[in-house]
């Protein structure tokens, strides 16, 4: 083998390597409890999160009450997301996972195409009728999708575009567990026409085989995001 073909299969191997470890390392403690002020001299900086002093850990850093409680969905969407991150369960810190309530208004309530670059989603409907799938990679692009009813649940994979709609005449809830604790959101629409500074619109125009016209309309609009009260 060529000195130069050997160093490329060695660069293909350590890309490959690198990916293979790209998600959310293994902890090595029984917990890591996230706290916000990084100089307390009772925390330890691990994972980009600061962790507070074991010994001073609480019931209170593992537990969250009021996901019982629906969230307003009266938004361009009809959606509202719900993230129970560090910032409401510090304890989840390191944990390699993440939970989110979805509420959807009834009548075409949407939590719109999206993808996770960092984790894999498994989702389970609690009310409403939910039109819900993804779409696989080129160069099929092949369309999984289903009516899902209460009790139904779902699995997205990592990367792939997925969706929610509330096909339903009365509101829609489900809950979502994906596996890294900050999996990262990419929402397609908002990402191409709300992106800041702007994308070049004859790029998009050619890209999404749309008139120019039609694009500057896109990117004029608000694109608003699903988490929090919009």
């Amino acid at each position: 083998m060529k000195v130069g073909s050997l160093q490329l299969v060695v660069a293909v191997l350590a890309l490959a390597t690198a990916l293979t470890v790209a998600y959310d390392p293994a902890i090595l403690q029984d917990f890591c409890v996230a706290v916000k002020d990084r100089t307390s001299p009772d925390s330890v900086f691990v994972n980009g999160i600061a962790c507070k002093n074991p010994s001073l850990a609480t019931i209170d850093d593992f537990t969250h009450s009021g996901l019982n409680v629906p969230r307003d969905t009266n938004n361009k969407i009809g959606a509202n997301l719900t993230v129970v991150d560090t910032t409401v369960i510090p304890g989840i810190n390191t944990l390699g996972i993440n939970l989110v309530r979805i509420d959807l208004a009834a009548n075409g309530g949407l939590n719109p195409p999206h993808e996770h670059p960092r984790a894999s989603e498994i989702l389970i409907v609690v009310e409403g009728t939910l039109y819900a799938g993804f779409v696989a990679t080129n160069p099929e692009h092949r369309l999984f999708a289903k009516v899902l009813g209460p009790g139904d649940v779902i699995v997205f994979p990592v990367g792939l575009i997925h969706f929610q709609y509330n096909i339903g005449k009365t509101p829609g809830l489900a809950f979502a567990a994906l596996g890294s604790q900050n999996p990262g959101i990419m929402s397609i629409g908002n990402a191409m026409f709300g992106a800041q500074p702007p994308i070049m619109g004859e790029m998009l125009a050619k890209a999404f085989q749309l008139d120019k016209k039609v694009v500057a309309g896109l990117q004029s609009k608000t694109w608003i995001n699903p988490e929090g009260d919009n």
